[in-house]
């Protein structure tokens, strides 16, 4: 099992390209730096909940189903 963080990454990642964005445009739409979500997304940082919270808002998906695909 690989570490959260890396999985947790892995999904922001994955939905920010199905959205069609760069990290920039989306850092600062969602309000978030963009080293933070570089960080965020190759797993080396952990994601606050406060962060999720603006990304599932973002993504306008639910906690259940952005770890869904973790």
């Amino acid at each position: 099992m690989s570490d959260i963080r890396v999985r947790v990454g892995k999904r922001v990642r994955e939905l920010r390209h199905q959205k069609g964005l760069k990290q920039d445009t989306m850092s600062k739409q969602v309000g978030i730096h963009r080293s933070y979500l570089c960080d965020v997304e190759c797993g080396k940082r952990n994601i606050s909940i406060e962060n999720l919270e603006k990304l599932w808002v973002f993504f306008e998906m639910t906690p259940e189903e952005f770890f869904r695909g973790v």
